[in-house]
């Protein structure tokens, strides 16, 4: 994931935080229970850091966890770090790009699937709404997730990418039932991107260039629907900036296989696919820059 809200290898800027923000951030401490202004706030957005503005958590993975704090199932790829505490009992979080303290993780309450819930403090966050001026959306799909999320990560403007499942009926869906093809999910990413940075145009044109947009439910070597070419859209600009693409290629003489389907709920994958490659030290092996624009 990138440095998000910062310049790579700088320290980052860091906000003006009042006597009670400091409380909690720098001094670890805790909101009074069901008192913080985001315990019963369910609008669509994403969090971001109190302290220093980088992105931590999607709406998407927030629930009601009836514990008087924000509880939230995920964070976006590498957005937390996770802290034994002193007494060895619980785990705090706290912000990966400045430190500033966020909560405890909780496992095995079975509230969720996934059975993991981040309780954070409101304190500790920053609300952006979906459509704000500050931040966009996309969704990918064009063959396997880890060689679209490691190119997408070196995408200027892009704040993060996250591997998973889009597309299907199936709720919470995991990596064994997507590659056997049920549920009818396709491996895909969600980005969240900087809109004064980049567009979606640009990041669809680099999406058709790292993959090859002509081959039929596959992509190289990975064969099956789980792998087809889609691009994902959230409202008109974004599919018709989708079709005009398809169309220039087309005209180009490209047989185009990608097809432009509304955005569903996408389901984050295992964590063990986020940096797939950059974690490996390899290079993807069924994607590639070519340039088609």
């Amino acid at each position: 994931m990138k440095n998000q809200g910062t310049e790579t290898g700088k320290t980052p800027k860091l906000n003006q935080l009042s006597a009670e923000e400091k409380r909690v951030i720098l001094n670890k401490g805790t909101d009074m229970p069901f008192k913080g202004k985001y315990d019963s706030f369910f609008e669509p957005g994403y969090y971001t850091c109190r302290q220093c503005g980088a992105l931590l958590y999607r709406s998407d993975d927030k629930f009601k966890g009836h514990c008087g704090w924000p509880s939230f199932e995920d964070a976006l790829p590498d957005a937390v770090k996770k802290t034994k505490d002193a007494d060895g009992i619980r785990t705090e979080i706290t912000c990966t790009h400045c430190g500033g303290h966020l909560g405890h993780i909780f496992e095995g309450e079975n509230l969720t699937p996934k059975s993991t819930r981040h309780c954070v403090n409101s304190t500790s966050l920053v609300f952006e709404p979906a459509n704000s001026e500050k931040f966009g959306r996309a969704i990918f799909a064009g063959g396997c997730f880890w060689g679209v999320e490691y190119y997408m990560l070196k995408a200027p403007g892009v704040l993060a990418v996250t591997p998973g499942y889009a597309g299907g009926k199936t709720e919470y869906p995991d990596y064994e039932e997507v590659c056997a093809g049920k549920g009818g999910h396709v491996e895909a990413v969600e980005i969240v991107y900087d809109r004064e940075k980049t567009d979606f145009e640009k990041l669809a044109k680099l999406f058709m260039e790292i993959h090859d947009p002509t081959q039929l439910n596959r992509q190289g070597p990975d064969i099956g629907f789980q792998y087809r070419s889609v691009i994902f859209y959230f409202d008109d600009a974004q599919k018709k900036t989708a079709v005009k693409l398809i169309e220039i290629l087309k005209s180009k003489g490209l047989n185009i296989a990608t097809t432009v389907e509304p955005a569903k709920k996408f389901w984050p994958a295992e964590e063990y696919h986020r940096n797939y490659y950059d974690r490996k030290k390899s290079l993807p092996y069924c994607h590639g820059y070519t340039k088609r624009f």
